[in-house]
């Protein structure tokens, strides 16, 4: 019968007032996007304009070496670099902090423009002893490496690919379209190849600053701004009849001898280039080390994998799963009905709290806010908040989402501890915001004083230590306690059906279903689709390399999630057609075994491309490899837990029961 209720005439309900406001922003979305603008720029990644003659600050970082990971503060005493009148520490972010970068200002005068006709010496003379000079030797043989900044670029060499094989290319060898620009540039040379290699020390430093004038300034003077900084170290040793040695190519190198003392003198010779290259594209030079079609590889990878986890479940599930619901509920013969079989024979149990239900709850806990501390950071970086000019922006932004995700951690806990009957909820509130952060903190702690032993500028200070302290039981503890109170105040999740008192048997398993081998079979198919960005990432961590590509890298967090949630819903339901209901740490177990295959790559990718040789820098490697897969498995726990949950209520909650 039709409806002869009239349309309203007077303002939308409350219940439509949202859509309303969402094609109105919707709306507003489209008109800023059509909008022709002339310049849009993120908060701390203005382009600054430089005058004729504007001093540009060159500022240099922490010495760094992939042989050892205890960088140095480049103001070290036993280096012996000339120091300015007053050192200045530049503010750095928290994940800048963390991460070991300190950056300070230096005695390089660059002014806009300025070319220099001679070598110009850095400082004074310095005398460098022969127990000092043991210790440069040491550094030079490690690879360690300078690090420089100007105007937020990073001091780069140019070299050029002969072979397969990176050479840095001297200067107007090949066309700037064949150079690759490897950021930082080596502290001394040593030829590993010859048999008794001699360290020299680069005590002179070309360097040639790229610039392009600004096109934006709505005055008539001529505003220029820095595209490019290419440095070319060269070992020179400077004779007091020879104040010019440093532009002989052919110049003798310089030997630091370890039985006497040394005097050094450090120049410099400042050359400015006009660029083509505009300032909103001056980072893509820096960026061609790296091959797209390695990242479009890794996504093809991982979608053929979605896809055929999504076609066995679309196989063995849909179809299999829709029969046997069918069969369940069919009552066609003379006695009433079908004799259950399957996994309808543990409706019973299925929902049956597990053992350690407090610690599965914590870590579920803590699983989510990783979760969506990593696809909100993600999206920042997709959307290009979070710029390779703001050093640090990346390891901060994260940092804060976790704490402020902290809420999210005690929310989820608190309402699964509540499913599983859980009463110990003080407990429960406490651990979940202490246990994970404090165990990430106390590896942090421990890793901390092999870096004071070794005097390393990582090592944090005391100071950012108790900032840490501070964020954590001032900020995310309460928050964390903010969501469980929301999270125990609200009804608790009803089941589908009942749970009997007294458990049923479960029958032997075949041994592919037990439950470590279920979980290393389950666990390798998530890292088969992430393991080529993981590659990627390591470099970043651990090679000091750019990693900028957060489109793919947010394209495998969404594949990784549906991998997870598929994969840990398929064994769960053999699992359960194997009568086995104890699915709720199996879950968790089989899609958080990709976190115990990311450490072993870790293994891996050591011996393959890291030449560790002391045993500090080997502690610190694998302390932060433990750290990293072991939020990785909770992470990835947590997804598959959660898949699974909503499969099972899906399942039951579809049968009949008597």
């Amino acid at each position: 019968m039709p409806s002869t209720e009239k349309r309203p005439t007077c303002r939308p309900t409350a219940a439509r007032q949202p859509r309303r406001y969402l094609s109105w922003f919707s709306l507003l979305i489209v008109a800023a996007v059509l909008t022709p603008v002339t310049a849009f720029y993120l908060p701390g990644v203005a382009p600054k304009d430089y005058r004729e003659g504007d001093v540009v600050a060159l500022d240099v970082n922490v010495l760094t070496s992939k042989v050892n990971l205890e960088p140095y503060d480049y103001y070290y005493e036993q280096f012996h670099h000339p120091r300015p009148p007053h050192i200045e520490d530049k503010r750095e972010s928290l994940g800048s902090i963390l991460f070991g970068d300190r950056m300070h200002n230096s005695l390089f005068q660059l002014k806009m423009l300025k070319s220099d006709t001679s070598c110009k010496q850095l400082g004074s003379a310095v005398d460098i002893d022969a127990l000092d000079a043991q210790f440069i030797n040491a550094r030079i043989k490690e690879q360690y490496q300078h690090s420089w900044f100007v105007d937020g670029l990073p001091a780069a060499e140019k070299w050029t690919r002969e072979r397969d094989e990176a050479t840095p290319a001297r200067r107007g060898s090949v066309d700037d379209g064949d150079f690759l620009y490897k950021i930082g540039f080596a502290m001394g040379l040593y030829d590993t190849e010859e048999t008794e290699p001699i360290p020299y020390l680069n005590n002179h430093y070309d360097i040639e600053i790229q610039y392009h004038q600004s096109t934006t300034s709505t005055t008539k003077e001529k505003l220029y701004r820095v595209v490019g900084v290419i440095v070319s170290p060269r070992s020179v040793l400077t004779k007091p009849e020879e104040p010019e040695a440093c532009r002989n190519p052919d110049a003798a190198p310089l030997e630091l001898s370890t039985q006497n003392s040394n005097k050094v003198q450090f120049t410099y010779f400042v050359q400015w280039v006009e660029s083509s290259t505009s300032w909103g594209t001056r980072w893509d030079h820096y960026l061609k080390t790296q091959e797209p079609q390695i990242h479009w590889f890794s996504i093809i990878n991982s979608v053929v994998i979605v896809l055929m986890l999504t076609g066995m479940i679309a196989m063995i599930l849909l179809r299999a799963l829709h029969k046997d619901i069918a069969r369940y509920n069919t009552f066609g013969d003379e006695d009433g009905g079908q004799e259950d079989f399957g996994w309808k024979l543990v409706h019973a149990d299925v929902f049956r709290p597990p053992s350690h239900r407090m610690l599965l709850s914590v870590l579920l806990g803590n699983g989510a806010q990783l979760a969506c501390m990593a696809g909100v950071t993600l999206v920042f970086a997709v959307l290009g908040f979070l710029s390779m000019s703001s050093r640090g922006s990346l390891s901060t932004v994260a940092l804060i989402f976790y704490i402020c995700f902290a809420s999210v951690a005690g929310y989820v806990s608190a309402r699964t501890y509540k499913m599983l009957q859980g009463e110990m909820w003080k407990r429960n509130v406490f651990l979940t915001g202490t246990m994970v952060p404090g165990l990430v903190f106390g590896i942090l702690v421990f890793l901390n004083f092999f870096l004071i032993g070794a005097h390393s500028s990582a090592a944090v200070p005391f100071s950012t230590m108790l900032a840490i302290i501070a964020l954590w039981f001032l900020v995310s503890l309460p928050a964390c306690m903010f969501g469980a109170y929301f999270g125990f105040k609200a009804p608790a999740i009803q089941n589908p059906v009942k749970t009997n008192q007294i458990p049923r048997q479960i029958p032997p398993q075949p041994l592919y279903l037990n439950k470590w081998i279920a979980a290393l079979i389950g666990g390798i198919l998530p890292f088969g689709a992430i393991f080529i960005e993981l590659w990627f990432i390591m470099n970043s961590i651990w090679e000091g390399s750019v990693y900028y590509v957060f489109g793919f890298l947010f394209l495998v967090f969404v594949i990784l999630v549906v991998t997870c949630s598929e994969v840990a819903i398929l064994m769960c339901y053999f699992h359960l057609c194997s009568e086995d209901y104890y699915w709720p740490w199996r879950a968790f177990l089989t899609s958080g075994a990709s976190g115990f295959y990311v450490f072993m790559y870790s293994i891996v990718y050591y011996f393959r491309k890291l030449e560790l040789d002391n045993f500090s820098s080997k502690i610190l490697y694998f302390g932060w490899s433990l750290v990293l897969s072991s939020l990785f498995f909770i992470l990835t726990g947590a997804v598959g837990f959660f898949a699974t949950l909503v499969f099972v209520r899906k399942i039951f909650a579809g049968i009949k029961v008597d």
